[in-house]
Order: C-alpha cells, then sequence, then structure tokens
C-alpha cells in the first residue's frame, strides 16, 4: 500500500524527468540530455509514429504530474521538473528523423535547435509560456520549441539542399 507521501516521491521524480531535473545548475540542459537516449530508443524500436505517441502520452502526464505537484509548491514554474524539456526534445527528433542525417546528428541538432527555442523563447513560445494554468503552460512552451526547432532544422536543410 502506498501512502500519499510515496506518492508525491513518485509525482516529484516523474516531473524531474526520472530526477534529472535534480541535477546541480542548468536542469533544462540535465533533463534534455535525459530525454536522449530513451528518446532514440523508442525510435529505433518504435519508429517516428512511435516517438510521436509517446511525446502526446508524455505530455499528457506531464500535464496531470504537474496539475498534482504544483498546487504543493510556490514556485509554479520551477526548473527542476524537466519532463517538459522530454515532450519538447522528443517532438524535434520525431520531426527531423525523416530527413537523411547520421544518428549522431539527428541528436545533436534536435537537442542544439530544441535547447535554443527553449532557452531564447522567441514568439511564439513566449506567449504560450503564459497561457493558461501553470501545469499547460510548462508543457505546452517546450511543445512549441520542440515544433519549431524541427522546423528551423528542416529549413535549414531545404536551404543547403540536404535531406528529403
Amino acid at each position: 500500500m502506498t501512502t500519499s507521501a510515496d506518492s508525491r516521491n513518485t509525482l516529484h521524480w516523474i516531473a524531474a524527468g526520472l530526477g534529472s531535473g535534480w541535477l546541480p545548475k542548468a536542469p533544462g540542459t540535465w533533463g534534455s540530455l535525459a530525454a536522449i537516449l530513451p528518446g532514440w530508443l523508442l525510435l529505433q524500436y518504435a519508429g517516428i509514429i512511435g516517438l510521436l505517441v509517446a511525446s502526446l502520452l508524455l505530455l499528457v502526464i506531464g500535464c496531470v504530474v504537474c496539475a498534482r505537484v504544483l498546487p504543493r509548491l510556490a514556485d509554479k514554474d520551477p526548473g527542476w521538473i524537466v519532463i517538459d524539456e522530454w515532450v519538447g526534445l522528443w517532438l524535434c527528433m520525431a520531426m527531423i528523423s525523416p530527413l537523411l542525417l547520421s544518428q549522431s546528428l539527428m541528436l545533436l541538432l534536435s537537442f542544439v535547435a530544441f535547447r535554443l527555442f527553449d532557452i531564447a523563447k522567441p514568439w511564439p513560445v513566449s506567449l504560450v509560456e503564459n497561457l493558461g494554468p501553470a501545469w499547460w503552460s510548462i508543457m505546452a512552451d517546450d511543445v512549441v520549441a520542440g515544433i519549431m526547432g524541427g522546423a528551423l532544422i528542416w529549413g535549414g536543410a531545404w536551404l543547403l539542399g540536404a535531406g528529403l
């Protein structure tokens, strides 16, 4: 039988990207780095559709977890919550995986492009970051950052005549 404290610890652990958000300094970067291997494995064994489905499932899980964790916190967007980074990075990876890139280059470009938009928060990321309840906005801005990162890489590939 689990106690309320056990449930709370489990929810915090999930919100922290399986604990990656608790690493010192730059939790979003640590969370994104921690998401690379599971995302790559999903892509290898379940394909693009599998990674997209996993991203959407993790988005739902992230919203539910954040909705449960945030009321107990003073900060409505604590840095250690990095489940959103997992979703955004996985979306970016799924978007650019059809390009004819080496796996290493795809992972590196996904990481850099996603982090660029997640950190800089240009419009519309900055707009979405403040829309709706905190449990939604925490997740939504990273979804938009992941999509924008993927679009940036597609645009770069098109300009360079690379890819499909």
